[in-house]
C-alpha cells in the first residue's frame, strides 16, 4: 500500500510531471527586462581587451560599447550599468577624470544614449575608485583615510556631470554616509529631477569582488573594510536601508548576490521600492571556471543562480550574462 494511503491530495509530484506542467505552476520567472548588463569602457584602446579572470567579458572601446548596448536592446535587456576606465596617467588623488565632462564615463553615457535613446535604461557607476591613483572610493585625508564629507562633495559633482551627459539612473556605490541625500540634492539643484538613484544599500567588503579589480584596472592597495559592510552583519543592512530611503533612493541594491541572499530577503520583506541584486565578478568567474572544467552544467547553473536572487526578492539583477540569458529567455529556452 502507498504510504499516502487513500488521500489523493497529498502528491505534490503531480505538478512536476511534464515541462509544460512545471512551467505553468512556476512561482518565479526570469524576464529579460529585469536584467541589467554591467559594462566596462576603457579610454585609449582601439580593440576590446579581454578580462582574463572573467571569460567572455571585455573592457570595451567606445565603438564596441555602442554595439553591446544595441545587442542588449535587441535581446530585451532592461538596463546597462556603465563603468569608465581612464588612462593611468589621468588618475589622481581626487579622481578628477570622474568629474570631467569629457571624461571616459561621460563620453560613454553620451555614446550609449545616442545609440539606444530611451530603449535601454542607461545607468552609471557613481564612485571614484576607477579614477583615483590610490584606488579608494573617495578622497583621502592627511592620514590616508577616506574623508567622508570631502568625498560627498566629489559625488555631488559626479552626479551633475553624469546627468548632464544623459544618464537615466545613477548608482552611488562608495558606501559613504549621506551619499544618497547629497546626490539627490545635487541632481535636483541642477534641474535633473527625473534622474533616478539606485542606492548601493548593502555593499559588503567581499572577496567576491576580486575579478572586478582586474576589470577596472584597479589601483587599490589595502582594502575597503572601513566603509563597506562587514560580511558578518545583517541587521546593519536594514539601518543602511532606512537611511537610503529617507534620503531619497528610488531603488536599492544588495551586492554581492549569492552570499547575501538572506540580506536580500530581509530587504525585500521591508520595502516597497524596486530591489536590485548584483551578481558580482566572483560569482560569474567561479561558475565559468567550474563549467570550463566540466564540473557544472553552465546554462543550468547560470539560470539557477539568477532564479535564486529572484526568489529571494530581487526585482532586477545586474549580471554579466544579461544579454546571453535574455536571448535564451526570448527564445523560450
Amino acid at each position: 500500500m502507498s504510504v499516502y494511503g487513500n488521500h489523493p491530495g497529498t502528491r505534490p509530484r503531480r505538478l512536476r510531471t511534464t515541462p509544460a506542467m512545471r512551467r505553468m505552476v512556476s512561482e518565479h520567472r526570469l524576464h529579460p527586462a529585469e536584467l541589467i548588463l554591467p559594462a566596462f569602457v576603457r579610454d585609449g584602446i582601439s580593440e576590446p581587451v579581454p578580462v582574463s579572470s572573467m571569460p567572455g567579458v571585455v573592457q570595451h572601446t567606445r565603438d564596441t560599447l555602442r554595439k553591446a548596448a544595441a545587442e542588449a536592446v535587441e535581446a530585451g535587456v532592461g538596463g546597462i550599468m556603465l563603468f569608465g576606465l581612464p588612462e593611468e596617467a589621468e588618475k589622481d588623488g581626487t579622481g578628477s577624470a570622474g568629474t570631467d565632462p569629457d571624461g571616459i564615463l561621460q563620453r560613454a553615457i553620451r555614446d550609449v544614449r545616442s545609440e539606444v535613446g530611451d530603449d535601454l535604461v542607461v545607468m552609471s557607476d557613481l564612485c571614484l575608485d576607477e579614477f583615483t591613483d590610490h584606488g579608494h572610493c573617495g578622497v583621502l585625508d592627511d592620514r590616508g583615510r577616506v574623508d567622508n564629507d570631502a568625498t560627498l562633495e566629489r559625488y555631488a559633482e559626479m552626479a551633475r556631470v553624469q546627468a548632464d551627459a544623459g544618464v537615466h539612473t545613477v548608482g552611488p556605490s562608495g558606501m559613504m554616509d549621506g551619499q544618497v541625500r547629497v546626490v539627490r540634492e545635487a541632481l535636483d539643484g541642477a534641474g535633473h529631477q527625473d534622474v533616478s538613484i539606485l542606492a548601493y544599500t548593502a555593499k559588503y567588503a567581499s572577496a567576491f569582488f576580486g575579478p572586478f579589480r582586474e576589470a577596472v584596472n584597479s589601483s587599490l592597495s589595502g582594502d575597503r573594510k572601513t566603509y563597506q559592510q562587514d560580511p558578518a552583519n545583517a541587521r546593519e543592512s536594514l539601518r543602511e536601508l532606512a537611511l537610503d530611503l529617507a534620503e531619497g533612493a528610488d531603488m536599492v541594491m544588495v551586492k554581492p548576490a549569492l552570499p547575501y541572499l538572506d540580506v536580500l530577503r530581509r530587504v525585500a520583506d521591508t520595502v516597497d521600492v524596486p530591489i536590485g541584486a548584483y551578481q558580482v565578478s566572483g560569482e560569474y568567474a567561479m561558475i565559468e571556471a567550474a563549467a570550463a572544467n566540466g564540473w557544472l552544467e553552465r546554462e543550468r547553473v547560470i539560470e539557477e543562480s539568477l532564479t535564486g536572487a529572484k526568489r529571494a526578492g530581487a526585482s532586477v539583477i545586474l549580471t554579466y550574462w544579461a544579454t546571453e540569458v535574455a536571448l535564451r529567455l526570448s527564445r523560450g529556452e
